[in-house]
């Protein structure tokens, strides 16, 4: 068994409660004493980075932003068709797999006095608490991990839970700041236990989650601004300090975007997302996009159509969707583009515009586009102005956020991309997801009789 699918095994264990015949050892390997962190640490970034940024809810938010389409008759998830049990899978992922792994990791951390692996078990945490409240607003926190007895816990307000990631996020950083004897390395799939990228990370994503708060009720646009530029200061420095997940590219470890998009899969790209880059004469079309194989054409689908042939539609280039390509979680490109935002509240348009051009130029260097070609968008969309300035920053941010969650929180929460209601859809864009079924049944709240169009609490 290879090391990556021997961890994932070791994880499955842990979950199921019952790995003693498996690892072999006379202790019970349900008390968090007896597990090493390594093997709790890699199985733990892999599901957080996979199926919670890069899984079925993501995939629907895609199709929400009209990057992913489905090939399918309507009605369906591309034109906001959805029943409660469709997020059942997602919200067990959230709570039974990442936040119950991630949690017993801070807490064996602390137990044997190893700092930097609580650090990355908290920054994880926030990760997953700032998922699953963004999608459905309020959902059980401070008492959700409480204990085997605790089945029905309250839903926390989602101002409650933004406090707490943020707490998370600032212990974690002091936690960095600690001396340890015992250091991740190579079970620390993200950074290969580099604690200063860690560190900004977890600086960068509190800039992210200041950002979101920006027109969030009792809170103020430039009072969250100033927040956020000053967390920047500590982070993200360069493409180097990207949080990616990387993949063998070999059979049963391939990346979750070339498992998603393959042959024969009823997804591929979107009109919405296809056309806007051919609109702008964006040269970074041809490196983010295959042709179609039918045709040698640049072709999304338009969602709500009738189904035609999955090979009359693109998808993404090996940059994103290759077997052994990275899943991009947060990267240089989205601090600099919250900073070029921060910088445009605070200060105008004038002093965000050059670090909106560094973000473009950067991103651009990333998918090695040619210097001509660089230089002809720059002269097209380099400069800001009072009017265009908020929709250019954000419309550049979601494409080198590319299959990104966050561009669905940047639409929400600053209405661009601009989008419009697809073909057959049944409501609105939506705002949301619906709260499970397994959860409606099993803990019964007010908060789960929202729609997909109603919003959360800082949607506003």
């Amino acid at each position: 068994m290879n090391k990556v699918l021997y961890i994932i095994a070791i994880a499955g264990c842990l979950l199921a409660g019952g790995c003693k015949k498996f690892i072999d050892v006379n202790q019970d390997p349900n008390r968090p004493s007896s597990v090493q962190e390594a093997l709790i640490l890699a199985p733990a970034e892999l599901v957080v980075t996979q199926s919670m940024y890069a899984g079925n809810a993501a995939v629907i938010v895609q199709e929400y932003l009209q990057t992913i389409a489905l090939n399918q008759p309507v009605p369906n998830a591309g034109t906001y068709y959805m029943v409660p049990s469709d997020m059942d899978g997602d919200w067990t992922i959230l709570y039974a797999t990442c936040l119950n792994n991630v949690v017993r990791l801070d807490s064996v951390a602390q137990q044997n006095n190893h700092p930097n692996y609580a650090a990355i078990a908290k920054i994880l945490q926030a990760l997953c608490w700032g998922q699953g409240t963004d999608l459905w607003g309020d959902i059980p926190f401070s008492g959700a991990l409480a204990g085997a007895d605790n089945f029905t816990p309250e839903y926390d307000k989602q101002e409650d839970i933004y406090k707490g990631m943020q707490q998370l996020l600032d212990d974690a950083i002091a936690a960095i700041d600690q001396q340890s004897t015992v250091v991740p390395g190579d079970d620390d799939y993200l950074y290969k236990g580099d604690m200063t990228k860690w560190k900004k990370l977890a600086y960068t994503l509190k800039a992210r989650y200041y950002m979101h708060l920006t027109n969030a009720p009792g809170y103020d646009a430039a009072t969250q601004a100033g927040l956020a530029l000053a967390a920047l200061d500590k982070g993200m420095e360069a493409d180097d300090d990207d949080l990616k997940f990387p993949y063998q590219g070999i059979a049963g470890q391939e990346n979750i975007w070339y498992q998603t998009f393959l042959p024969g899969s009823t997804l591929i790209l979107a009109s919405g997302f296809i056309d806007s880059l051919k609109a702008r004469n964006d040269p970074r079309l041809t490196y983010m996009v295959k042709p179609a194989e039918e045709t040698g054409l640049y072709t999304g689908r338009q969602i709500g159509s009738a189904p035609g042939s999955l090979e009359a539609y693109s998808r993404p280039s090996d940059f994103y969707q290759g077997a052994g390509a990275y899943n991009y979680v947060v990267n240089y490109e989205e601090a600099l583009f919250l900073k070029a935002e921060a910088t445009l509240i605070k200060s105008g348009y004038a002093a965000a515009e050059p670090i909106y051009r560094q973000a473009i130029q950067a991103h651009m260097t990333k998918l090695n586009v040619s210097g001509s070609a660089v230089s002809a968008y720059m002269a097209a969309r380099g400069t800001l102005t009072a009017a265009n300035a908020l929709q250019r920053i954000m419309e550049e941010k979601a494409t080198a956020d590319f299959l990104s969650v966050e561009n669905f929180n940047d639409w929400r929460r600053t209405g661009f991309p601009v989008l419009k209601k697809v073909l057959n859809g049944l409501s609105e864009v939506p705002r949301r997801l619906l709260y499970p079924q397994v959860e409606v049944i099993s803990n019964p709240q007010p908060q789960q009789s929202a729609r997909l169009t109603d919003r959360v609490w800082w949607d506003q």
